[in-house]
């Protein structure tokens, strides 16, 4: 019997993942934990705050390599974690989903023998290993648009089958309808050879089962549950598909984050002057690195994101361009210190 630990954020989630146990039982023990019996919404708890942190939620009592999620408080975000023997937590999240269902989902395409066309649409927090791995190794086509899961669902209407996930773990699949009519008449023909019926059918379960109008942390559980199931796959193997590289996302507060303005999908910045110019320098310091700044779309400060070989120096970096991003787009406050 496959086990999965559910944070429900004390959310929505929580209460529908409840009304579906009854029909997963003999195939998939759900422990729905921080089901809103107690505790508050989101508080210590849910999605981001196991994005954020690199930890577990409270309330989650893990055992090492057992499987365990967090959706959020409304259940539109799902990320996926495990403690490893040694106690090293590590986080699978939109990236890494984005790449299980793409694998996945490319497999049966050629099983089937459909030619159509699939795309995977990121951010620019996606993770440079992911986006590596499925250019590289999986050589599927990788469109970076701008952060918020509008811009990522309008450019994955454009293929026959768009994949998109924010790091955070919003997102699903979207089929074209040209691809949708495809799949369903070769799943109803009985005339084709077996391998490819039966990649053809589990193309049209597949699509049944996701949501595509919205992201929905309840169809993705089901469909990744579904693909590690039929791949015979553990937590451990889903992760080692690749490696991210370590990262860190930091806040600065200042008075008005208008004054930054940016381009090339919020990877490069045109205002104030000179401050994409530093970022740049800075980013050369260390191997494998990148880094970018854009205003939050919902309070005064401006979001940096930062990536390097390792977690220190990612860190080192973040926490560098956090100080020119204080210097010279009005920082408020305290200027920013490095976490330890």
């Amino acid at each position: 019997m496959r086990q999965l630990n559910v944070d429900g954020a004390n959310g929505i989630g929580a209460l529908k993942l409840q009304e579906l146990e009854p029909y997963l039982k003999n195939k998939l023990l759900l422990k729905v934990h921080n089901d809103g019996t107690s505790g508050k919404l989101n508080y210590l708890c849910g999605a981001d705050f196991v994005k954020v942190q690199q930890k577990p939620p409270q309330g989650l009592d893990m055992k090492a390599n057992e499987r365990s999620c967090s959706f959020d408080g409304d259940a539109d975000r799902i990320v996926y974690y495990y403690i490893d023997q040694s106690g090293c937590f590590h986080l699978l999240d939109g990236d890494k989903i984005a790449t299980l269902i793409t694998t996945f989902l490319k497999e049966l395409l050629a099983q089937a023998d459909l030619d159509l066309h699939i795309a995977v649409v990121q951010t620019a927090y996606a993770n440079g290993s992911s986006t590596r791995y499925i250019e590289e190794v999986m050589k599927v086509p990788v469109h970076c648009v701008n952060t918020g899961v509008k811009y990522l669902h309008h450019k994955a209407q454009e293929f026959d089958v768009g994949v998109y996930f924010e790091a955070n773990g919003h997102g699903t699949v979207l089929f074209s309808k040209t691809a949708e009519n495809k799949i369903r008449k070769m799943a109803q023909d009985n005339s084709q050879v077996q391998e490819k019926s039966s990649a053809a059918k589990m193309l049209e379960n597949i699509i049944d089962l996701i949501n595509q109008t919205v992201g929905d942390a309840i169809s993705d559980l089901l469909t990744i549950e579904a693909i590690l199931s039929i791949k015979g796959f553990t937590i451990q193997q889903w992760d080692f598909i690749y490696t991210d590289l370590p990262n860190r996302q930091l806040k600065v507060k200042v008075s008005d984050r208008q004054v930054i303005a940016t381009v090339d999908a919020g990877r490069q910045a045109v205002t104030p002057a000179g401050l994409q110019q530093e970022v740049d320098a800075l980013v050369k310091k260390y191997n494998l690195s990148r880094a970018f700044v854009r205003p939050s779309g919902t309070e005064d400060v401006v979001r940096v994101y930062a990536e390097a070989d390792t977690q220190t120096n990612a860190d080192t970096l973040a926490h560098e361009v956090s100080l020119v991003v204080y210097k010279l787009a009005g920082g408020m406050g305290e200027e920013p210190t490095l976490l330890h």
